[in-house]
């Protein structure tokens, strides 16, 4: 699910103010992030947030005051969780004997064994004639 809330723009100020919304969660794949900014002139604000692997949420809070530059404070939610990723588990299904199967391959054709034909190709141009006498 993708939301947006809001978006404000004004092409009759050369200054920028805008307020921005928008997040996804989506229940199948886990995925849980947003931003929220919002600016007027040279001062802009906002938040971002993201589910890290270990289970834990990222929240980072920032502004820029003119030249001031990125002042970010960055915090965290929830403890963190060890989770394999990656490597799927498998285990043998019930009532298999503990036999190897056998290995079956393709049948080895006719086709596979031809060595191809190469002729070298014929000159097109003949020797140079005399042009003089």
């Amino acid at each position: 699910m993708f939301k947006q809330d809001s978006f404000e723009y004004s092409a009759e100020s050369s200054e920028a103010k805008y307020d921005l919304r928008w997040a996804v969660k989506d229940g199948y794949s886990g995925n849980d992030f947003g931003q929220q900014e919002s600016r007027d002139g040279d001062y802009t604000r906002g938040s971002y947030f993201v589910e890290l692997p270990d289970g834990r949420v990222q929240r980072v809070r920032y502004f820029v005051d003119g030249d001031s530059g990125y002042v970010a404070q960055v915090s965290y939610e929830g403890s963190a969780e060890s989770r394999e990723y990656g490597r799927p588990v498998y285990s043998r299904p019930r009532g298999v004997d503990s036999q190897a199967r056998p290995v079956y391959s393709s049948p080895e054709s006719e086709e596979s064994f031809e060595v191809p034909v190469y002729a070298s190709p014929r000159p097109i141009y003949g020797p140079p004639r005399p042009t003089y006498g």
